[in-house]
């Protein structure tokens, strides 16, 4: 049986950075994991305001 690559729906897509499928940043396709979005927003130039 041939395995077929998933195109879409929620676990098409996963973190480029540590590969998790959960919980997906997928706003301006930067396709990280929240946890890794929350790591690396600062030096990507995000600020949090409250």
């Amino acid at each position: 049986m041939v395995q077929t690559k998933k195109r879409f729906g929620r676990g098409a897509s996963c973190c480029k950075r540590c590969g998790q499928k959960q919980s997906l940043v997928r706003k301006y396709d930067i396709y990280l994991c929240r946890h890794c979005f929350r790591e690396i927003a600062p030096k990507m130039g995000f600020n949090k305001y409250s």
